[in-house]
C-alpha cells in the first residue's frame, strides 16, 4: 500500500509540474508513514514540507495543490485530508484493507516473509557458554535471542548460519580438569582440600562419578597433570553433551560447533597476530605484545601476548573473527552477555586493524534475568553451585513459556521472569494468551465443520460483509505483520514480534468476546471464518519465528 500511495503522490506531483501549479521540478524522496493517531488517517505523506523552500510557498498551500490532483485520481482511499503544517493524510477504503486476507491465504506460511536480505550470508553466533558447567537461565535468554534473530533474518531473505563457539582452551579448562580430578579423588576415599576457585556445583561430583565408573582407580595411578588433562577433556565432553541436550529441548539446533582449541591447532592465532604486526599495528612493551586499538577508537591498547608468552583471549577472538569473514559471511552477529559491553570497541577496532569494515560485525548485548517466584527473587550464583539451570526452568514452565518470556523485552533491558506467572493458564500469562487465540480459531473451525458449515475459500467470500470496526482493525493488523518482520530483521529485535503477537491476540479476543463468528447468515459466517482463519495463519507464522508452538487445543 505504501508503494502504491507513493506512486500516486509522485504522479500527482508530476501533474502539478505539467500544469505549472508547482514549478521547482524537484522529486524528493518523501516518506509514507503510519500516523501515531488513527484520527490522522491510515497513512501520511510529508512531501509538502519538503517542497516548501524550493517552491517558496507555504507547505499547506502545496498540500492543497497536491490534494486537488489526488482527488481526481483513481485511488484506494476514501478521503484525503490536510493536517498540521501540511501533512497529507490518507484514509483507505475498507476493501483495500480486507484485500490483505487474500494475501494471507495465498502465501500461507510464507506470509510475512520479505527479500530485503537478497541472499546475503549472515552468521549468528550465540550461547557459546564455556564447557565448564550446565547452561544457566542467563544463557537461556541469550539462546532464545540468538535463535529468534536468526529466524527473523531467514524470514527476511538472508542465508543464516547458527554457530556455537566452544571455549575449550585456556585456564578455565585447567580449572575444570582440576575440579573434576579432586572430586574423583574424594570418591576414591582420599582426603583433599577443594580450593575456592574450583567449580563448586554438584555437576562436578556427578562427572567425577561417571569417570570413576568408566576408569576405576586408573587415574589416581597416573601422573597428576595427565590425569587432570583427561578429566578436563572428559568433563568438557560430558558437559557439552548436556548443553546440546538442553538446547535441543529448548528447540535450538546449531549448524556448526566451532572449537577455540582448533584455532591453536591450526596456528591461526599466531598467524592472525603476524598479520596485525605486518600491518604495523602492534608494538612490544613491558615484555608483552600490544595491539594499537586506540588508533581505531578504543579507549586503550590491548595485550595480545603476555610477558610470559601466553596469548590472551583477545588474540583468539581476533583469529576467530578473521576466520569468520574468511568463510564469506557478509555480516557477523555475536550475542553476548551485557557484562561484555566493554569488549565492543576493541572488537570493532580489531576488525579495522585487520582491514575489515567494523560495521559488518554487530554485537547484541543480553541483559540479566531476574528470576522470581511471584514477588520473591530466586538466588543465582554460578561459582557457588546454587545457580538455576536452564534445564530446571524448562522442566518447570516448558519450552514455549520460557522462550516467549525471554523475548518479551529488548535484549539489552533487564528482564523479570516470574516462574509462577509462566505456569498460569490464564490471560495474565502472555504466551498462554497468544496461544489461546490460535487454539480458539481452531475450535471455531472445528465447530463449523461439526455443524456442516463449509470452510471458506477466497473466491466464494464476500468481504464487504465485514462491516464491524473490530474486523477492520484485525485486517489492518494482519497487513502490518510483514513490516514487523522487516523491522525486527533490520534492527535485530525479535521482541517486536512478541509485542505484535500480544496486540493481535488482544484484538482477536476482544472481537470474539463481543461478536459471534458463526451466525445465521451463511454469507456473513463465511466472511468471518475467512477473517479469523487469516488471524490464525499469522499467529502461527509469528510464533514459529519465535520458536514457540501454535497449539490447536488448550
Amino acid at each position: 500500500m505504501e508503494a502504491t500511495l507513493k506512486q500516486a503522490v509522485t504522479q500527482a506531483l508530476q501533474a502539478c509540474y505539467a500544469t505549472k501549479t508547482l514549478k521547482s521540478e524537484m522529486f524528493p524522496d518523501f516518506a509514507v508513514e503510519v500516523p501515531n493517531h488513527t484520527e490522522h488517517g491510515d497513512f501520511a505523506v510529508n512531501l509538502a514540507m519538503m517542497l516548501a523552500k524550493a517552491e517558496r510557498m507555504a507547505p499547506r498551500k502545496i498540500a492543497e495543490i497536491l490534494v486537488e490532483q489526488l482527488s481526481s485520481a483513481p485511488a484506494m482511499w476514501s478521503r484525503v485530508e490536510i493536517a498540521g503544517p501540511g501533512f497529507i493524510n490518507f484514509f483507505l477504503t475498507s476493501s483495500s484493507w480486507f484485500a490483505t486476507l487474500d494475501a494471507v491465504y495465498a502465501q500461507g506460511q510464507r506470509y510475512g516473509t520479505c527479500s530485503i536480505g537478497v541472499g546475503k550470508k549472515v552468521q549468528v553466533e550465540f550461547v557459546s557458554a564455556n564447557p565448564t558447567g550446565p547452561l544457566h537461565i542467563g544463557h537461556g535468554r541469550g539462546a532464545a535471542t540468538g535463535d529468534a534473530v536468526a529466524s527473523v533474518l531467514q524470514e527476511a531473505g538472508y542465508v543464516v548460519q547458527r554457530e556455537y563457539y566452544i571455549n575449550d582452551a585456556g585456564n578455565q579448562m585447567d580449572t575444570l580438569g582440576r575440579s573434576v580430578y579432586l572430586r574423583y579423588l574424594e570418591l576414591q576415599g582420599r582426603e583433599v582440600e577443594f580450593p575456592s576457585d574450583c567449580y563448586q556445583g554438584d555437576y562436578i561430583a556427578a562427572i567425577a562419578r561417571e569417570i570413576m565408573e568408566e576408569k576405576g582407580e586408573v587415574l589416581q595411578q597416573q601422573d597428576e597433570q595427565e590425569a587432570v588433562r583427561y578429566c578436563a577433556r572428559s568433563g568438557a565432553e560430558k558437559i557439552r553433551a548436556g548443553i546440546d541436550q538442553d538446547l535441543n529441548s529448548f528447540g535450538i539446533c546449531f549448524d556448526n560447533w566451532y572449537s577455540e582449541q582448533s584455532l591453536y591447532d591450526r596456528d591461526l592465532v599466531s598467524s592472525g597476530i603476524k598479520i596485525l604486526s605486518d600491518r604495523g599495528h602492534t608494538y612490544a612493551e613491558g615484555g608483552a605484545l600490544w595491539l594499537r586499538t586506540t588508533e581505531f577508537g578504543d579507549d586503550k591498547d590491548r595485550v595480545l601476548v603476555r610477558a610470559n608468552g601466553a596469548t590472551t583471549y583477545f588474540a583468539s577472538d581476533i583469529a576467530y573473527h578473521q576466520e569468520k569473514f574468511a568463510r564469506g559471511f557478509d555480516t557477523v552477529i555475536d550475542v553476548w552477555g551485557a557484562d561484555h559491553h566493554g569488549y565492543v570497541p576493541r572488537m570493532k577496532a580489531m576488525l579495522a586493524a585487520l582491514g575489515e569494515e567494523p560495521e559488518r560485525l554487530h554485537i547484541i548485548l543480553v541483559q540479566l534475568v531476574n528470576l522470581l517466584r511471584g514477588t520473591e527473587p530466586v538466588a543465582m550464583s554460578t561459582r557457588g553451585g546454587t545457580f538455576v539451570t536452564l534445564r530446571e526452568v524448562l522442566d518447570e514452565v516448558g519450552k514455549d513459556a520460557c522462550r516467549f518470556f525471554f523475548l518479551t523485552r529488548r535484549s539489552d533491558s533487564q528482564l523479570d521472569f516470574d516462574l509462577e506467572l509462566a505456569k498460569q493458564q490464564n490471560n495474565e500469562n502472555p504466551v498462554f494468551y497468544v496461544q489461546y487465540a490460535h487454539a480458539r480459531v481452531c475450535s471455531i473451525k472445528r465447530k463449523a465443520v461439526a455443524g456442516g458449515i463449509p470452510l471458506p475459500c477466497g473466491q466464494a467470500v464476500d468481504l464487504s460483509l465485514l462491516t464491524l470496526e473490530e474486523e477492520l482493525t484485525l485486517a489492518k493488523m494482519l497487513y502490518h505483520y510483514p513490516q514487523i518482520i522487516e523491522a525486527a530483521a533490520l534492527h535485530y529485535e525479535p521482541h517486536r514480534i512478541t509485542f505484535y503477537l500480544q496486540e493481535l491476540a488482544a484484538k482477536f479476543h476482544s472481537y470474539y468476546n463481543q461478536h459471534r463468528v458463526i451466525v445465521e447468515s451463511a454469507a456473513v459466517t463465511q466472511a468471518r471464518l475467512y477473517l479469523v482463519d487469516a488471524v490464525k495463519i499469522v499467529l502461527a507464522n509469528a510464533l514459529r519465528v519465535l520458536g514457540v508452538s501454535a497449539p490447536e487445543q488448550m
